[in-house]
């Protein structure tokens, strides 16, 4: 895999395969970024009471799990892009062909 692969947008819909891969990591973050901002929004409301505190506080540090875990999703998604063969057509002039034996 080649570090310059990495952010690279054009590569998202290279294939088919780019394109679902894309759309299930962007699904995940997604998932993740609501359940985080529900953990802090809920978490501000315990706030207001006394007695619940303590779980807002753990609210609070499960949000912000979350909020971390999301540039890890984006991270990964990039590295498994750049992992994908990339067709023929969609190579830059002048770039080596990928490995005959994935099939471009």
């Amino acid at each position: 895999m080649k570090m310059n692969k990495l952010f690279d947008h054009s590569i998202r819909s290279a294939s088919p395969a780019h394109d679902e891969l894309v759309r299930k990591y962007e699904l995940y973050r997604t998932l993740v970024e609501f359940l985080a901002a529900a953990m802090f929004i809920v978490g501000s409301v315990f706030f207001f009471y006394q007695s619940l505190v303590y779980a807002g506080t753990w609210l609070f540090l499960v949000g912000s799990i979350l909020f971390a875990v999301r540039p890890s999703i984006r991270l990964t998604l990039e590295l498994r892009l750049a992992n994908l063969p990339v067709p023929k057509e969609f190579r830059p002039y002048g770039a080596p062909p990928i490995n005959q034996d994935q099939g471009s």
